[in-house]
């Protein structure tokens, strides 16, 4: 009898001990997961309601040890943002070209005596009468190159920036390597026609969607200024510089009911070379960029002056 009064005695206290340790199992927090991307800190765990919960945490001490690097490599810097131009051609010196084609007046220099003499390959008014011949009756207008703005997009893809310490890594030269791609989606309905020369008509349809694709490979040159290199996060940074680039390729697009889908592939009369201003803004992670260029987008005819602006994302 005393035999198995002190085996249920045990097995209570069995019982107690079990539930006493599963209960401390529960109030004991899970051993966080931490991972590390470069200076980026994640801790994954749980919050006081046991769901799962992130932490992100600056390593200054990555930071630090990067500030003995006087050349620092990222790979794979996004920009996404919008294309504009600003139009500077000479729509009244063509109006008046189109309009008198036949007298031996001067406007800007340039001869209006017979069609041979009204062909010209640079941004006069000669010039743009040739990439974009209108009748008289209805000269040829700024409006016609109107973009629309919200869906002209710009998106990059630098393949490497590198950034080389000149001053105690506060001044640094920036420099990348990698393409722009830039649509240029057009209000109206105009068509490139390839040939020699090219030229810009109107065209007789209504076009859901009309644009310009053109893509260079670029290599931008910069000075950089950094506030606070041993934390990036709290850092502010403005950079300036120049840009060249060389056109790739270029295409239109063009969808309407009456044609369906067009795509059409050429140079379309486009600047073989670019060259512009560049810079970037930003704090911490989050930077603002602009392109500006100095070389017209086409050739000849319009002098149309690009320009860019959006957001950069960091690489790796």
């Amino acid at each position: 009898m005393k035999h198995k009064i002190l085996l249920i005695l045990l097995l209570v206290l069995c019982g107690e001990w079990a539930h006493a340790q599963k209960a401390d199992t529960k109030n004991t927090p899970a051993t966080p997961d931490t991972i590390q991307i470069k200076g980026l800190i994640i801790i994954k765990g749980k919050n006081d309601k046991g769901r799962t919960s992130y932490k992100f945490y600056n390593d200054t001490a990555y930071a630090r040890h990067k500030l003995k690097k006087n050349l620092q490599t990222k790979w794979f810097v996004f920009d996404l943002g919008f294309n504009n131009y600003i139009d500077r051609s000479d729509y009244t010196g063509a109006s008046f070209i189109n309009y008198y084609p036949n007298n031996s007046n001067y406007y800007n220099g340039a001869v209006a005596m017979n069609a041979a003499a009204q062909r010209s390959y640079d941004y006069s008014a000669a010039g743009l009468a040739t990439f974009a011949p209108r009748e008289a009756s209805e000269p040829l207008t700024p409006s016609e190159f109107k973009l629309i703005t919200g869906k002209s997009i710009n998106f990059n893809i630098w393949l490497f920036e590198q950034r080389l310490n000149i001053t105690k890594h506060k001044l640094n030269l920036l420099y990348a390597l990698g393409l722009e791609m830039n649509n240029y989606r057009f209000a109206r309905s105009i068509t490139y026609l390839p040939g020699y020369p090219t030229q810009i008509i109107r065209d007789t349809v209504e076009f859901s969607k009309n644009k310009l694709f053109a893509e260079y490979i670029s290599v931008p040159v910069m000075l950089n200024f950094n506030s606070n290199p041993a934390r990036p996060s709290r850092a502010f940074q403005a950079s300036f510089g120049v840009s060249g680039g060389y056109l790739l390729k270029s295409r239109t697009k063009q969808i309407s009911q009456e044609r369906g889908k067009v795509r059409k592939t050429d140079d379309f009369n486009l600047n073989k070379w670019r060259f512009g201003l560049t810079s970037e803004l930003g704090y911490g992670p989050v930077k603002l960029y602009a392109n500006f260029a100095l070389t017209p987008l086409h050739d000849y005819g319009l002098q149309q002056y690009p320009f860019s602006i959006g957001i950069r994302l960091n690489g790796f």
